[in-house]
């Protein structure tokens, strides 16, 4: 399979493909490139309905020449890998790697890098500073990052009133609050699917459709409340032990 950059000849390929209604399968097995390339390079250059190859390639050759006009930061300090002891480089891998898990989510690249940073520094918290000095990124991309977070619930803010700034921190409870949002979301689908079959009439194709689709959405909410709240239970039962001094895993 060839690897390397689109070329322009490729990017007129992907047109003629679209052109001709071709999916974006079919466009990836033409040009025997891996579907996420064709993907990302037809949204990020007007979406199926708008691309154009000259313009597509023109701005592909912009964003390069401003890579290479930008400054070269330096490496982050082997301090900012985490505990003294640790293989900088195993910690890597592991951020990586989480990064890459978060990205199949659907978070952005840079918002995946933030949550993992946090995740994998003992402290579980940082400024937007900090987060800048260790990713070796600009406040811009980073203020995007935790904007995408906190919408999701993945991170929370607090004051620092030593330092006067805001600081980022990762909590126990993190994936229950997202669950729960994932739960509201879910919700969500399923309110506007069932005002649909109402609207079209459920004894019809497309209000059974819809009515099935709300049923489906409803179903996968309450078990996404009832998974959340049964995990905290054990949750807070197994911190309380702790604190007594008890072994998490000793029967009521």
């Amino acid at each position: 399979m060839p690897g390397g950059r689109l070329t322009h000849q490729d990017r007129r390929h992907i047109a003629a493909g679209l052109t001709e209604g071709l999916t974006y399968t079919e466009i990836a097995k033409r040009l025997q490139r891996p579907i996420s390339t064709i993907t990302r390079e037809v949204t990020r250059n007007g979406g199926a309905d708008g691309y154009q190859a000259d313009r597509a390639h023109h701005a592909t050759e912009v964003r390069a020449r401003r890579r290479k006009q930008a400054p070269t930061l330096a490496p982050a300090p082997p301090a900012a890998t985490g505990a003294p002891g640790r293989d900088p480089q195993a910690v890597h891998a592991l951020e990586e790697r989480f990064t890459a898990a978060m990205t199949t989510t659907g978070l952005p690249r840079m918002t995946a890098r933030v949550l993992a940073c946090l995740y994998t520094i003992d402290s579980g918290s940082l400024t937007a500073a900090e987060l800048v000095q260790r990713l070796r990124v600009s406040p811009a991309s980073i203020s995007k990052a935790i904007g995408e977070l906190e919408r999701h619930e993945l991170i929370r803010r607090e004051r620092d009133p030593r330092r006067r700034r805001d600081r980022y921190v990762i909590d126990p409870d993190v994936w229950y609050r997202a669950w729960l949002v994932s739960a509201r979301q879910n919700a969500v689908m399923a309110d506007l699917a069932r005002d649909g079959a109402e609207v079209l009439d459920s004894t019809t194709p497309a209000g059974v459709r819809l009515q099935d689709m709300s049923e489906f959405f409803e179903h996968v909410s309450r078990s996404l409340v009832h998974a959340a709240e049964q995990w905290r239970q054990d949750f807070l039962s197994r911190r309380t032990k702790e604190r007594s001094g008890l072994s998490p895993h000793t029967p009521e």
